[in-house]
């Protein structure tokens, strides 16, 4: 018994010396990214918005841009779920919980929808056209009024309705029960129904 255990771990030793010698050695392939490659690819964007680009748009811009590019995966109303999207506003009266409503910043829904949105066709709005969807769904779920402007500076200084039902971004603050989002059922911030 012990002979065939000692054959094995020669056989796998061996196994794994061949391999390794049959290994190619890549040199001189590829080349390190220019600074404008690097730059085309950073597109993500920060809870505080530094990283936005210029451009506004209000909620009736965004209207028939959603109609025309969304619609079709979110559904028409936004409420419930389409057939390749979840849906976007909470009924009313329902729960906000996995809606727009419930993103702690409106940055991150700008970031999503700049970065990930329209299915198969990512990346191919206008900086104008993801401000105008921005305003479209902040209006559709109560936050914001049809005509507000959204651009870099308001969509970071918007308080969205549950920014204070997370962890926060300080971790040292986790220990302080009010900043630490929903404890033992007491969640800080408005009730679950003000932005409707």
């Amino acid at each position: 018994m012990r002979s065939s255990n000692l054959m094995v771990v020669v056989v796998a030793l061996v196994a794994c010396a061949a391999a390794a010698a049959q290994t190619t050695p890549y040199q001189n392939i590829g080349r390190p990214a220019t600074a404008e490659e690097i730059q085309a690819w950073d597109i993500s964007v920060s809870p505080a918005g530094k990283e936005l680009p210029p451009g506004k748009g209000t909620a009736k811009e965004g209207a028939p841009i959603y109609s025309a590019k969304c619609a079709v995966c979110h559904g028409r109303t936004m409420e419930e779920a389409g057939p390749l999207g979840p849906a976007l506003v909470a009924k009313k009266g329902g729960n906000l919980r996995g809606t727009i409503a419930a993103w702690p910043y409106a940055t991150t829904i700008w970031d999503f929808i700049n970065r990930a949105m329209p299915r198969f066709n990512e990346g191919t709005l206008k900086p104008d056209q993801v401000y105008a969807l921005t305003a479209f769904l902040l209006n559709r779920s109560g936050i914001i009024k049809e005509d507000d402007v959204m651009d870099a500076k308001s969509v970071t200084e918007l308080q969205m309705p549950y920014r204070n039902a997370y962890v926060p971004s300080d971790l040292a603050e986790i220990g302080n029960v009010k900043k630490r989002g929903c404890y033992l059922g007491h969640c800080p911030g408005p009730a679950p129904t003000a932005a409707h």
